[in-house]
């Protein structure tokens, strides 16, 4: 194929056109933060589900102070009871019934009160952790939140690069004429697409041309299109091209 200098030049532009919508495109698609964000999705499920574990421990401790306050209310109007039956007593078996059911129900409020303070002491340990894991949840949040607000700032720059870029590989495409277009599309879909030859590096895949394939370059015209011996990119001379 035979194609001007100039013309093949421009395959340059629009090469490096499409590695910039390919790079618009990996980073709108993969943004650096998604990996963090996954994990904090999971750590916070976790997070959630030991938050739960601890609320329902706590709301037992609860239950289980509310049970010995009952308890101590059924013993304290017991004892108002059983006070207001000595005192209108003076039978002497009944005093002692009711002597002996009173230090029985002292006793009991005391046991009850006993246990009333250690769930107390365990509800506020219980009310420390609670808190810790709401701490944590809320801290994973923050993160997640900043890097959730981050991420959709460099989507839609990269969203923005992406336009921009494939407009202008439009503008440049149509510069270049359609049969030289149409091979560097075709072997773009394998290769570059097109490689600046420089120092008879190809800069398509970095390989440096030597030997026979370097004499075969050497014998093509200025507008004859040469393709790398390597990775079959278009081949655009420079100045600097070591042919």
């Amino acid at each position: 194929m035979k194609a001007s200098p100039a013309d093949q030049t421009r395959l340059l532009e629009v090469a490096e056109l499409d590695a910039r919508i390919r790079q618009a495109d990996n980073a709108r698609r993969n943004p650096p933060q998604a990996a963090r964000v996954q994990e904090l999705l999971a750590q916070r499920q976790t997070l959630a589900q030991e938050l739960s574990t601890r609320l329902g421990a706590r709301d037992d401790l609860r239950t289980e102070i509310s049970r010995i306050e009952s308890d101590v209310a059924v013993v304290d109007a017991r004892r108002a009871r059983d006070a207001e039956r000595l005192a209108g007593t003076s039978n002497l078996k009944e005093v002692q019934g009711y002597e002996s059911e009173l230090q029985a129900l002292a006793k009991r409020k005391s046991d009850l009160e006993d246990l009333e303070l250690d769930a107390m002491d365990r509800l506020e340990q219980a009310d420390a952790s609670v808190a810790e894991q709401e701490a944590l949840i809320a801290a994973t949040n923050a993160e997640g939140a900043e890097l959730s607000a981050e991420a959709k700032r460099l989507v839609a720059e990269a969203t923005a690069a992406g336009e921009a870029a494939t407009r202008d590989r439009a503008a440049v495409a149509g510069t270049v004429p359609a049969d030289l277009l149409a091979l560097y599309e075709k072997l773009a879909t394998r290769s570059a697409g097109a490689g600046a030859l420089r120092r008879r590096t190809c800069e398509g895949c970095h390989m440096v041309i030597s030997g026979s394939d370097l004499e075969k370059l050497r014998a093509l015209a200025s507008d004859d299109v040469m393709t790398c011996p390597e990775c079959g990119c278009i081949l655009v001379r420079t100045e600097d091209s070591g042919l």
